[in-house]
């Protein structure tokens, strides 16, 4: 187990906590200057980061303490995947969602366009959940120092 590749693991999901944090704020006061009171998907932003960024990458270390998860080639290329499908999955439900509240009329180019990005975004994040099974299936587990092959899946 490396303490830096832990590190890593906490360092991503401190910054997932505080980008939902501030796309909480951001939510609130956003709405509040343009007087919105509708539906946005602004709203979602918030429990997106905070689960599939901060609470995901918690697992990720709690899976990692006593695992040799973090040598794991899958585990690694899994990771650089995962981050750019969920940055833009939120990128996308941002856009989104600052387009709903300003209240702008958007083209079928433009809107097919977001919608796009948005299934290319949940088909990486697919991908690299495939990547993380896989990976989980190649875990070794120690206990008490020992190896031992623990079969997950």
């Amino acid at each position: 187990m490396n303490g830096k590749q832990l590190k890593g693991l906490v360092n991503v999901g401190m910054t997932y906590v505080f980008l939902a944090l501030a796309s909480g704020v951001f939510y609130r006061e956003f709405t509040r200057y343009y007087d919105y009171t509708g539906e946005t998907d602004l709203s979602i932003i918030h429990v997106h980061l905070m689960v599939l960024g901060f609470f995901a990458y918690m697992m990720f270390l709690a899976f990692s303490l006593n695992t040799n998860l973090l040598e794991i080639k899958k585990f690694k290329i899994f990771r650089k995947i995962y981050n750019v499908g969920l940055i833009m999955m939120i990128a996308t439900i941002f856009a989104k969602g600052v387009m709903q509240v300003k209240g702008m009329t958007l083209s079928k180019a433009i809107t097919a366009s977001i919608s796009g990005v948005s299934g290319i975004s949940h088909s990486i994040l697919t991908a690299s959940f495939i990547l993380f099974f896989l990976a989980l299936k190649e875990m070794k587990v120690y206990r008490d120092g020992a190896e031992t092959k623990t079969t997950l899946l």
